[in-house]
């Protein structure tokens, strides 16, 4: 099985940048996020540092404390 993606050394469309912002935007984890565009993980980090699209999830406590 190849571990290359369909899109893989493709330019990056308008359309896929504004799927990337969306599904970061949601939250969805970036494995799923290249999954859905048809690239490598790596490709989604590298044009989002790009582009300035932040892929941390924005729903966890930054110290993961835990109230008593």
């Amino acid at each position: 099985m190849s571990n290359s993606a369909k899109n893989n050394g493709k330019r990056w469309d308008d359309n896929d940048i504004k799927i990337l912002q969306e599904l970061a935007a949601g939250n969805t984890p970036t494995r799923l996020i290249a999954l859905k565009l048809g690239r490598t993980p790596n490709a989604i980090y590298s044009e989002a540092g790009e582009m300035g699209i932040s892929l941390r999830p924005n729903n966890q406590s930054p110290y993961n404390r835990q109230t008593k």
